[in-house]
């Protein structure tokens, strides 16, 4: 529904839009009831009211920080009338039948739908239960239920005053009728929604409490170090561990194909036997791979002419046009370092496995486990915990692939714990990606015809089919013909994928960081190129969009756009419009005579609809500029010898804390469905720090990482 509303009153990417309108159908349906011990309340697979103690909610979308335990928690808790300190929230288990995003169809967290999909099957879950508490209540006084209402976790009947807790009526509401027609609140009695609240996830976090991946330590568990074959596709050759199982606490070596790893009592143990192994790879096919080469073949096939078309308007051929930019923009391979390394705990039985970790795909990885063990599905049981970070990097189960073979030649439970090496030596990685843009402008200076070449892979085509059609990719290619009213439109996708045994993947903001170079970038260009003022230039073209516009008005505002900088100072502004919401972020940077770039300020305007919870909402904004910074100034992995380079934040850095500039997050209000914002703020930083480049230097930058060499001036 938030999706759809979306569509119908402002741009959002094609990736929305047929996620929405393939899965509409899809949506969560209350009832029929679950089997309820005679003491508690469970109206459905979410909530859990016990005769005494808290309520529990059952959230079925991954927390790696985002605020998806409190963002969920308070659907429910607004609907259930019950303040947010009545409940405690517990991770759903494993099983898509119950827990599956209603758009995904999958027990999926990522593309910044949770949320938007949630919306509304969160509310009328507890709106159900409430009026089923409340026909109960009436049942026990002899009462109509209309003269009774809910009120902090008890119901009240009006007229007298007489009030019973919900834990009171658990046994009796479960005996209740499911009720077929279910009011939700309009949004000027909620109580909880777009209000700020205290996340519920923070004081466990804060007194070490909370349950990581890395903490899950079940009974008899050993602990494994692991080398993978740093070449893609290569194997394991030989190893000696003689030396390895000489040291203290060190029970067993496993080979694997491509891998090694040592099991041991404690890690420090494990990472010690691992050191002492001498092992000989076989590098395979890619053994002599290296950047140069990758990108000779990604420039290859933007010259070939293996596009499909993704997206056509108008005729740009015969668009004319009397000038115009001609520009590639150049995005490198970048991993995704969540500070949690991967791990996984597994135990693996004859008749049975256990899984131990944080996910963002759970169902997928109950699947991974069954199929390496040869077991029946429902004969695996995965207990996620939080995520140390997610990204994106947790929507692939290789990891879990991975410890599920180790555990398979271990007796007993065994996590397996990847290094800070591997980890970003073996990511999925978002691959390189080229953008060729063409833009063709009026006598008048505005675009008359715009041109996007996208090469990259498909994600989609294994990630999640139903956005691969006809061979194009719909996330990589989502948006890409841009928001800004041009009559001539033509977008193209040349397929192109990373070298075999290379696992690539969702990287935060997806499509979007790929395209939002290209396009808020060449915008700036064709301003530039008319003598245009960049945000007077694209308020003009975004008469059709006006929430875009808005938040871009906002983001000039507040910003001071146009108020003099001094010199060596500049300010860039970038749009967008996707993940069913909107927004504008403006940097502002100095540009030193010696090319060192000081970030100054970053000011971002957002209209995500209906606000849920505004502090989780700005949290959110500004971790993903800060994603987003990391990966404009640092993020570049280079390729020798057919691997990865780089392996640690000393040679793969992210933005350091007195790096970071001050960062103001302004939301508009909004009653329209919510849409997306844990990805939000990421597309936008890398467009809008190089327009603020060229605002400060006159220097137009189309490559990815920033090459600071390239801004110093005489």
């Amino acid at each position: 529904m938030g999706i759809l509303a979306a569509a119908m009153s402002g741009r959002i990417s094609r990736r929305s839009f047929l996620i929405s309108a393939t899965l509409a159908g899809g949506s969560l349906v209350i009832g029929p009831r679950f089997a309820e011990a005679a003491e508690t309340f469970i109206p459905d697979p979410f909530i859990r009211i016990p005769q005494a103690g808290p309520i529990e909610l059952v959230i079925p979308s991954a927390e790696m920080g985002q605020g998806v335990y409190t963002g969920i928690a308070t659907l429910i808790a607004e609907e259930l009338e019950v303040p947010l300190d009545h409940v405690r929230v517990t991770a759903a288990p494993a099983d898509p039948s119950r827990y599956a995003h209603p758009l995904l169809g999958d027990q999926v967290t990522g593309g910044s739908v949770t949320i938007r999909g949630f919306w509304e099957p969160m509310r009328r879950a507890g709106a159900a239960a409430r009026m089923m508490l409340i026909a109960a209540a009436a049942r026990e006084w002899g009462v109509p239920a209309s003269a009774c209402r809910a009120e902090a976790g008890e119901v009240v009947h009006t007229e007298s005053g007489r009030r019973i807790a919900y834990g009171a009526l658990a046994g009796k509401a479960a005996r209740e009728p499911v009720p077929e027609q279910i009011a939700l609140k309009p949004a000027a009695e909620f109580k909880l929604i777009g209000k700020p609240a205290r996340r519920l996830d923070t004081p466990d976090k804060v007194i070490g409490k909370a349950m990581f991946g890395l903490d899950a330590h079940p009974p008899g568990a050993r602990f494994a170090a692991l080398a993978i074959c740093p070449t893609f596709g290569g194997t394991l050759k030989a190893v000696d561990d003689s030396d390895a199982l000489r040291v203290k606490g060190v029970r067993q070596v496993v080979r694997l194909s491509d891998a090694v790893a040592v099991v041991a009592d404690h890690t420090g143990a494990a990472r010690k036997g691992l050191a002492a192994l001498r092992i000989t790879w076989d590098p395979g096919a890619n053994g002599g791979l290296t950047t140069a080469e990758l990108e000779r073949r990604i420039d290859a096939a933007m010259a070939s002419g293996a596009a499909l078309v993704a997206h056509e308007s108008g005729n740009v051929a015969e668009a004319g046009g009397s000038r115009g930019i001609d520009a590639v923009y150049r995005m490198p391979i970048l991993a995704h370092t969540a500070m949690e390394p991967m791990n996984c705990t597994v135990h693996v039985r004859p008749d049975a496995c256990e899984v131990w970790l944080g996910t963002q795909v759970a169902g997928r990885a109950r699947q991974a486990a069954a199929q390496v063990t040869g077991l029946p599905v429902e004969k695996v049981v995965v207990h996620n915990h939080l995520l140390g970070g997610g990204f994106g990097r947790r929507l692939d189960h290789d990891g879990i692939v991975m410890a599920t073979r180790v555990a398979q030649q271990v007796d007993g439970p065994v996590q397996v714990v990847w290094s800070r090496e591997e980890d970003i030596r073996h990511d999925s990685y978002r691959y390189l990606n080229l953008s060729r843009l063409e833009v063709r402008l009026g006598r008048d200076g505005m675009p008359v015809s715009w041109r996007h070449r996208v090469v990259g892979p498909a994600i989609m085509a294994r990630f999640l089919p139903i956005l691969f059609k006809d061979g194009i990719d719909l996330d990589i290619t989502g948006g890409a013909e841009s928001p800004y009213d041009i009559p001539n439109k033509r977008v193209e996708f040349v397929r192109h994928e990373g070298p075999e045994g290379m696992l690539t993947g969702n990287w935060r903001g997806v499509g979007p960081t790929r395209n939002a170079p290209a396009i808020e970038g060449g915008i700036d260009e064709a301003a530039h190129l008319a003598g245009r003022d960049p945000v007077e230039y694209r308020r003009q073209l975004l008469g059709a969009a006006p929430r875009l516009r808005g938040v871009l008005d906002l983001a000039a505002e507040r910003s001071g756009w146009g108020t003099p900088l001094g010199a060596d100072r500049g300010r860039g502004i970038a749009v967008l419009a996707d993940f069913g919401s909107f927004a504008a972020l403006v940097a502002q940077v100095h540009v030193g005579k010696d090319g060192a770039l000081t970030l100054e300020r970053m000011v971002c305007a957002v209209d995500c609809g209906q606000a849920v919870n505004p502090d989780i909402l700005r949290q959110q904004v500004e971790s993903g500029i800060v994603y987003g910074l990391s990966a404009a100034l640092y993020g570049r992995l280079t390729i020798a010898d057919g691997a990865v380079v780089e392996g640690n934040f000393d040679d793969s850095p992210v933005l350091r804390i007195h790096e970071c500039p001050p960062i103001e997050v302004h939301i508009v209000p909004s009653a329209e469905p919510p849409g997306g914002v844990g990805e939000l703020g990421t597309p936008g930083v890398a467009p809008a720090l190089m327009n603020a480049i060229f605002a400060a230097t006159g220097k137009r930058l189309r490559e990815l990482p920033i090459d600071t060499s390239q801004l110093r001036r005489a």
